[in-house]
Parts: structure tokens; C-alpha cells; sequence
């Protein structure tokens, strides 16, 4: 898929309290609000995991990241289902010939609630 300005990429993906686990090993971030559970039996997924949404598009387009921003809105819990929507806002050739991209993005819960927002801003070499 070739990227320009307006597109909008999106994907959903729930998570697991095998995930909040993994990433408290990898991470170090071992919270108790991420490895207690809550009355509903839920863990709070890590920030920078519900973070890791957004990098699978610049993943997907091998992008290297110069800066991302992000704007934690309400938790995320275990068993949620997260939409999340990059949009493209700058895709082009910069001084150095290489694909200039800045993109932000909204993540919602499977209740339409915002959970998280930002962007990122990086450039794709040929």
C-alpha cells in the first residue's frame, strides 16, 4: 500500500492478561494496578503497551521514528478491544530525498471512548 496525506489506517486489537504479563516482564513495569486484579477480574494494561497500537503502522511501513507523542486519556483494561486510527497529515520526499511522514492517531474502547491519542513524525527510506 503506497501512503499519502488522508489516509486513515485502522485495526483493532484486544487484549489479554497474558499481554499485560509479558509486557511487565519485558518492561520492568510490574504495578500493582497491572498485576492485581480489579473486583471485575481485569488488570490495567500498561500505557506503553496500548502505545505499542499506533507503532504497528509504523512498523507496517517501516518508518523510523523521530518523535512520538502520546496523550493517555482513561485506562484500558484486560479484555478490551482497542480501535485504533492513523492518520496520515504529511507524506513526502524531504531535502534528503527521503519519505518525510507525520501521522496522528485516536485509539477508542469497543464503547467508543477515547483512550488514547498523539502522533508520530519519522521518515521511510528507500
Amino acid at each position: 500500500m503506497t501512503l499519502k496525506v488522508g489516509d486513515i489506517i485502522s485495526f483493532e486489537r484486544r487484549f489479554t492478561i497474558e499481554d499485560v504479563r509479558l509486557f511487565s516482564t519485558i518492561s520492568g513495569d510490574e504495578g500493582i494496578h497491572h498485576m492485581t486484579p480489579d473486583e471485575q477480574g481485569r488488570l490495567v494494561v500498561q500505557g506503553l503497551l496500548t502505545a505499542t497500537l499506533p507503532t504497528k503502522v509504523g512498523g507496517d511501513h517501516n518508518v523510523l521514528a523521530r518523535t512520538m507523542n502520546f496523550e493517555f486519556q482513561r485506562p484500558v483494561f484486560t479484555g478490551d478491544t482497542i480501535r485504533c486510527s492513523v492518520t496520515i497529515n504529511r507524506f513526502e520526499k524531504d531535502r534528503r530525498n527521503r519519505k518525510a511522514i507525520r501521522a496522528s492517531f485516536q485509539c477508542e474502547n469497543q464503547d467508543g471512548k477515547t483512550v488514547l491519542t498523539g502522533g508520530f513524525a519519522g521518515v521511510i527510506l528507500d
